[in-house]
């Protein structure tokens, strides 16, 4: 595909002396010719003297280069939609596997695909053109809305909701009991009953292996447009508000409540019981309880200001030599004290 065809499709400006031949999509540091590549990160400009790309697609503050190129003001956006020009997924053969077991009164919309040894329970409903892979399992009570892709694995527990043009994938578990005993005399513990819901929004994807919770009652729910990663808990009754982006690892306690377009880092972990605001960011790794106000960026664990924290990080490695530096300057005082004190005898 000629890079100016691509130009026209992506509404990117091209700057080019001539026409280049564009056969595939490549990172900056992979690429060859013939691929077009990109940078939508400021660290990645210094690869692009020493690329072999025939062309890439750069921001419009990017100064001039000798590659010919694409201006744009979103390059990571214009390259999610050229790959889009180049890569036809994989779709599963649409139809209704004989394998599939499904039940007489569930009801499934037009065009929906059932893939082999998946199970439909009493009751459900599949929306207009939704996939189920092969070995998904929706329990009694369960409604998928339109164009929903189910991957191979998933698990949809009773009465669970999910919207329109949801993506989960493989293995995660939606749906599942949440984490609730109550304390026995005796030292043992009595299993709570959840009795609540999942639901999942319009426009939501949910990574592999990730699982989220029913509550003993009420529901839990991930809103619309949010996106989790792989191996996300989502604790019972918590909800994830529109937007809102959670990476590998974050667990939700129950009852946790994140706002709009809030975004959490790997492994960062909400204690549960708490309201995080509309577009608050927590880094990696980080440990968060209580009240955390909208537009806070907070690290570390406990967590607290990014800012201060950065600064503390900074200064940790040099605590012993500043503990050492303080006795020594300690030690001095204590010895001028114990002259000014044998002079004022004197």
């Amino acid at each position: 595909m000629k890079l100016s065809e691509i130009a026209r499709k992506l509404s990117c400006r091209m700057e080019a002396e001539r026409d280049v031949e564009i056969t595939g999509i490549a990172g900056i540091e992979e690429a060859g010719p013939g691929d077009l590549t990109f940078v939508s990160n400021r660290k990645y400009i210094q690869h692009i003297r020493h690329t072999r790309a025939s062309a890439i697609i750069l921001g419009p503050d990017v100064p001039a280069v000798a590659v010919p190129s694409l201006r744009t003001p979103n390059p990571y956006l214009a390259f999610a939609h050229a790959l889009e020009l180049f890569h036809t997924p994989v779709e599963p053969e649409r139809g209704i596997h004989s394998t599939a077991v499904i039940a007489a009164d569930a009801t499934l919309g037009p065009d929906a695909s059932v893939g082999p040894f998946t199970v439909i329970g009493s009751g459900c409903r599949l929306g207009a053109r939704a996939t189920l892979y092969p070995h998904v399992i929706l329990y009694p009570g369960v409604t998928i809305g339109d164009d929903a892709v189910l991957h191979a694995g998933v698990i949809v527990r009773e009465l669970c909701e999910i919207g329109h043009r949801v993506i989960i994938q493989n293995g995660s578990i939606i749906g599942c009991d949440g984490f609730g005993f109550a304390p026995v005399g005796d030292g043992t513990y009595y299993k709570i009953r959840q009795t609540g819901r999942v639901i999942i929004e319009d426009d939501v994807e949910i990574g592999a292996n990730t699982t989220i919770d029913r509550a003993a009652v009420g529901d839990t729910r991930i809103r619309r447009g949010a996106k989790l990663d792989n191996l996300v808990q989502i604790g019972h009754g918590s909800q994830v508000g529109e937007n809102t982006v959670l990476a590998a690892q974050v667990g939700l306690a129950g009852s946790t409540r994140l706002g709009r377009n809030v975004q959490a880092g790997g492994q960062a972990g909400f204690a549960g019981h708490q309201e995080v605001g509309d577009g608050a960011i927590i880094t990696a790794q980080s440990g968060v309880h209580g009240e955390i106000a909208a537009g806070a960026v907070l690290s570390g664990s406990p967590g607290f200001d990014n800012a201060l924290w950065r600064r503390t990080v900074i200064a940790l490695p040099k605590l012993p030599e500043m503990q050492r530096r303080i006795r020594a300057l300690e030690n001095e005082l204590e010895r001028l004290r114990g002259v000014l004190q044998r002079n004022k005898v004197e």
